[in-house]
């Protein structure tokens, strides 16, 4: 008897806490949208205009805007032209955030690629190296998955820096293979950040829209960085049903980098 009892206490306690996470998830997606504060920002490793390599002015220029998830693209980590420092963990410090890096080439005693910085706790990621066409540098996308609150799953987002070439192959090939990567029946929160090296109407950014929404329906100039006239760094996400874009601008300050960062405040919002 006593057995028995233990057994049907055993199966009461796993129904109730089934049934307290299905209403946790439940009020997770019927609750109020989900805002976030997201920046993508090529930072030339940390060397400005003014030829001054400052790190700290980086970070004070991310800081700026209060993000929640930031893209980095051209970050060394212990390259002896940034003074041998692990960029990627020194912004984290300088940002006190959460950070992954993606080594994409080695450089002068360290390694050179992208970054992601997160105000929540970064689950899983994965560094995938893009298609590499006739010898290029090669080039990767960060496939970092994210525990937002409130959200029942995490959202992915893929941090990333394309090709810079005239002959656009290679970027095609990359916006291929990150479509692939994501899949067209993936319904997971997911967000698209970097420096894609090319424009809106290009047969690049035309790939990406297949399967992206842009946070900006019109260009947003980025480059170059003293008087931009062309926006080459993008903030896009998916599924489109799920996202408001509430904002979205190029940052003012010319001097940190050779490029402007942009910025978007998004909102996920909760199913119908």
């Amino acid at each position: 008897m006593k057995q028995f009892r233990s057994t049907r206490y055993f199966c009461l306690r796993t129904v109730l806490a089934t049934l307290s996470l299905i209403c946790a998830a439940s009020r997770a997606e019927s609750g109020e949208p989900t805002q976030l504060r997201v920046l993508s920002y090529n930072i030339h490793h940390a060397e400005g205009v003014d030829k001054k390599l400052d790190l700290e002015r980086i970070a004070n220029v991310i800081l700026s805007v209060k993000p929640d998830i930031i893209a980095l693209q051209e970050v060394d980590q212990t390259a002896t032209r940034s003074g041998s420092v692990d960029q990627p963990a020194e912004l984290a410090r300088l940002t006190k955030m959460n950070v992954a890096f993606g080594a994409n080439i080695p450089l002068q005693g360290g390694h050179y690629g992208n970054a992601v910085l997160s105000r929540f706790p970064i689950l899983s990621h994965k560094n995938h190296l893009l298609p590499n066409i006739d010898n290029s540098e090669q080039r990767g996308v960060i496939a970092a998955e994210i525990e937002i609150p409130k959200l029942r799953e995490p959202l992915l987002l893929l941090a990333t820096h394309l090709d810079h070439r005239p002959d656009v192959k290679e970027r095609i090939a990359s916006a291929k293979f990150i479509n692939q990567l994501v899949g067209k029946e993936n319904i997971q929160p997911g967000l698209l950040a970097g420096d894609l090296n090319d424009v809106i109407g290009s047969e690049t950014l035309n790939e990406f829209d297949a399967m992206w929404i842009r946070a900006n329906a019109e260009p947003l100039a980025t480059i170059p960085v003293t008087s931009p006239t062309r926006q080459i760094d993008f903030i896009m996400f998916r599924p489109h049903e799920r996202w408001k874009v509430v904002e979205v601008k190029v940052l003012d300050e010319a001097v940190a980098s050779d490029h402007r960062a942009i910025f978007a405040v998004l909102e996920f919002l909760p199913m119908k």
